[in-house]
């Protein structure tokens, strides 16, 4: 995790991994290719986020093989207890706002979300409105002050409005959805 208990990119995939293996047991080649697509499709082929492999969650105790050995006979993998206890943390860590690994992040954690109590599943919910506010407060406090600039300014004050718009909208909706957990 980075300084403030926000997700680096490897303990993205680390989610993304042990998530998908916690809904249900799947093969190795499987399980990697599942994570690859999730994960370049929210965010492009990044190497960084491409480069962690599932074979470093086995020899960490997070997932282990049933009917096999790893990666050279495709076994199927399951959830440890261990593993489950990770996923746990992963899916309840901060996120850092406004950055294109942070959209990643909060796209795992709504697919994961089932996976925790409703007391937690609210309390993500909850932290999820927490960073849109607070993205919200700083884009309008700029907006703010650009609002009063000539020229260029009056095309950032249209995009400010633009997202401060959509973050609306956002936290709008994870209040809803934070009322039904």
């Amino acid at each position: 995790m980075f300084t403030d208990n926000t997700l680096t990119p490897k303990e993205a995939v680390r989610l993304c991994a042990l998530g998908t293996i916690a809904r249900q047991a799947m093969r190795y080649g499987e399980l990697a290719g599942s994570v690859r697509h999730f994960i370049s499709r929210m965010g492009g082929p990044q190497l960084e986020l491409m480069g962690t492999s599932v074979e470093l969650l086995r020899y960490e105790g997070l997932v282990e093989a049933v009917g096999g050995s790893g990666m050279e006979d495709d076994a199927l993998l399951s959830i440890t207890a261990a593993g489950k206890r990770e996923l746990k943390t992963l899916l309840t860590a901060p996120i850092r706002p406004g950055s294109d690994l942070s959209k990643l992040i909060i796209a795992l954690k709504m697919r994961f979300l089932h996976l925790l109590e409703p007391a937690e599943r609210k309390a993500l919910a909850e932290l999820l409105a927490d960073g849109v506010e607070s993205e919200l407060v700083r884009l309008i406090d700029l907006r703010g002050v650009c609002a009063g600039e000539e020229g260029e300014a009056s095309d950032l004050v249209a995009w400010l409005d633009h997202d401060i718009a959509a973050l609306e909208s956002r936290l709008a909706w994870l209040d809803a959805f934070g009322a039904r957990q």
